[in-house]
């Protein structure tokens, strides 16, 4: 007897309208965290933003905590999606793979699509330790990458004077580098050039070069 899969319910339009203006709501939260960071953003903003009232807006997230925490877990989602398709690659290089991993973080800092991580006294970071999406996304992320520090270290290819924490950290910060909006901001160099110039600053240093 052959089995067929059952495929998933429909959703109603109600449910489709719901998704699609919380999909509106994260992607504004996200733009307005990348230009401000989450003590300057106000739930007032991100309603108008939107187009909808705040009223409305308070449906959907109670808090301004989960506002910026769902923009934090769907940026977490894309860095997942974009490490598994590295992997994919089975014949590239560990170090290749944290570079393109760098290269990526830039590119969406660049695009204005990167949330400015919390202050330490932030309440949004209490939040966020409490989410399981987005510590659950950390620890894989953070996970992926050590393997790769550890990898690229073993092979040469990375300094093993350098504790692998370091290089982990190292590799976050560039999630919040100012020197990209610092180099942008000037008007000289294309975006290209911009990435390739703090990627080499990254994993090169500032040393000169026979």
């Amino acid at each position: 007897m052959s089995s067929t899969a059952i495929a998933p319910p429909k959703r109603s339009f109600r449910e489709r309208m719901h998704l699609a203006r919380e999909d509106a709501i994260v992607s504004a939260v996200n733009r307005l965290l990348a230009e401000k960071g989450f003590d300057a953003m106000t739930v007032d903003e991100v309603a108008a933003e939107v187009g909808i009232a705040k009223a409305s807006l308070y449906k959907h997230f109670p808090s301004k905590e989960d506002l910026a925490a769902a923009a934090m877990v769907r940026v977490m989602d894309r860095a997942r999606a974009m490490l598994d398709t590295l992997q994919a690659d089975a014949s590239a290089r560990p170090i290749d793979q944290l570079k393109a991993t760098a290269r990526w973080t830039m590119e969406v800092q660049l695009d204005g699509e990167m949330p400015s991580l919390p202050s330490e006294n932030s309440s949004l970071r209490a939040t966020l330790i409490n989410n399981k999406a987005y510590m659950d996304g950390l620890m894989d992320v953070s996970e992926r990458l050590g393997a790769w520090i550890t990898a690229a270290q073993a092979d040469g290819s990375l300094s093993t004077a350098l504790p692998p924490i370091a290089v982990l950290y190292t590799m976050y910060a560039r999630a919040c580098d100012p020197v990209l909006g610092f180099l942008k901001g000037a008007e000289l160099y294309t975006r290209e050039q911009i990435v390739e110039m703090v990627l080499t600053t990254c994993f090169d240093g500032l040393r000169a070069r026979p």
